[in-house]
């Protein structure tokens, strides 16, 4: 049997850890937030061999363990909330609005759209964007597309480039896209299948801090879909990554956000509301 890590975080260890998180990922950890930390730091707490949480917060702070542990920190107290086909009426915006759109100011060429999941967590929101685009280019759309996929937690991303989920995460997406781009595990008691390789191929992931100055992220990307994670800063780190987000938009590109982020410093980075959560930027807006 695994030991009960019963301690708690010195009052002083938990408002560094705060500080620490609100100064390189910008999400705030108030007190209130305190128990759920503890509860996920205790994970690295068995992981280190360590007696408790207390032991934790001194091999941070006082054993100077603080760079070899940071990634596997942000790692623990990032929320990673992702559900494949969340928030559908997005989805149903970028197969009826923004593609058709994209496309016709293109004038009959081929459009080459660039997709970016700026929040990909585990990869569910990225290859339900792959799903999607991928059934209109059968469907008969003439296009080619790229998404990307960041994510603060290289933990997350480790999971989203493999492509493996559970059978219940996979429940939401449809019967007809579950039979084309998902592969079911041979042995049944797994419980679980794989985005097949042709849709993978289509999708990369990479690490990003949105709190960054700058993004290694190309410009022109065409729709940049960032939800359910401004939530978790303050207003003045809403509105810098808005901006940040928006320069890399092309011209008449779209930023999605989530349905309770829907005005999240976008007056300021000179983007127009399509509706309560799409923002698009205008057509002759200059880089």
């Amino acid at each position: 049997m695994q030991p009960e890590i019963g301690s708690v975080l010195q009052d002083g260890h938990y408002r560094s850890i705060a500080a620490l998180i609100e100064e390189r990922v910008g999400i705030q950890l108030p007190a209130v937030k305190r128990t759920m930390v503890e509860g996920r730091l205790r994970k690295r707490v068995r992981a280190l061999d360590l007696d408790g949480l207390d032991a934790y917060g001194r091999l941070l702070f006082e054993e100077g363990f603080l760079s070899q542990e940071l990634t596997h920190l942000i790692d623990c107290v990032t929320t990673n909330k992702t559900d494949f086909f969340r928030e559908p009426s997005h989805f149903d915006f970028l197969r009826d609005e923004a593609v058709p759109r994209l496309a016709a100011r293109g004038r009959g060429r081929p459009l080459r759209l660039k997709v970016w999941s700026a929040a990909a967590s585990i990869g569910a929101e990225a290859y339900t964007l792959a799903m999607v685009l991928d059934d209109m280019v059968r469907a008969g759309h003439e296009m080619t597309y790229g998404i990307l996929g960041t994510d603060i937690s290289t933990q997350v991303l480790a999971v989203a480039a493999r492509g493996i989920y559970a059978t219940d995460m996979l429940a939401p997406v449809p019967p007809e896209f579950r039979r084309r781009y998902v592969m079911e595990a041979r042995d049944p008691a797994r419980r679980e299948g794989r985005i097949v390789p042709e849709l993978r191929r289509q999708v990369r992931f990479q690490h990003l801090n949105l709190m960054d100055d700058r993004y290694p992220v190309d410009s022109g990307v065409h729709v940049i879909f960032c939800r359910n994670v401004l939530i978790y800063f303050d207003k003045p780190t809403q509105k810098k990554v808005v901006e940040h987000l928006a320069r890399h938009l092309a011209p008449g590109g779209f930023l999605v956000v989530g349905h309770s982020e829907s005005m999240a410093g976008v007056g300021a980075a000179g983007l127009v509301q399509e509706t309560s959560s799409i923002f698009r930027r205008p057509e002759g807006s200059g880089r």
